[in-house]
């Protein structure tokens, strides 16, 4: 019993690496760094900031997160297509509440960044592709 708990434990470990690093491969031109993560007064939710750099003409693959994402573009001009409505280009110092799967896509002649704070539930895959 104890050893099929260790194999388990062992394979979700492995799983999640293998997942992510797919995520990460399925998204050349994209540098995330990981700012904060902590949880929040509701048990089972926690939020998460990460700073995400854009390349020039790089694109995120088309997802949804596991509740709530605020992205806040620091530098450059990122167009956001949310599921369901029209693209918005936004720009330094411009915000957007992202409830729906989505991409965003570099369309700037330089780099473009933003902040994205994740509101989710804990414990779940940050990123969920969205075919």
């Amino acid at each position: 019993m104890k050893t099929s708990r260790i194999l388990a434990a062992a394979l979700l470990v492995v799983g999640s690496g293998l997942a992510l690093q797919a995520a990460k491969a399925q998204q050349a031109g994209l540098h995330r760094t990981d700012l904060l993560q902590h949880d929040l007064g509701q048990p089972g939710r926690e939020t998460v900031q990460v700073r995400v750099d854009f390349d020039p003409g790089a694109v995120s693959i088309n997802h949804s997160h596991p509740g709530e994402e605020v992205a806040y573009v620091l530098e450059g001009s990122l167009e956001y297509q949310l599921e369901g409505r029209a693209p918005v280009t936004l720009h330094a110092g411009d915000a957007l509440f992202i409830g729906a799967a989505h991409l965003a896509k570099n369309v700037g002649n330089g780099k473009a960044s933003e902040l994205a704070t994740y509101i989710v539930e804990k414990g779940s895959p940050l990123v969920v592709p969205v075919k």
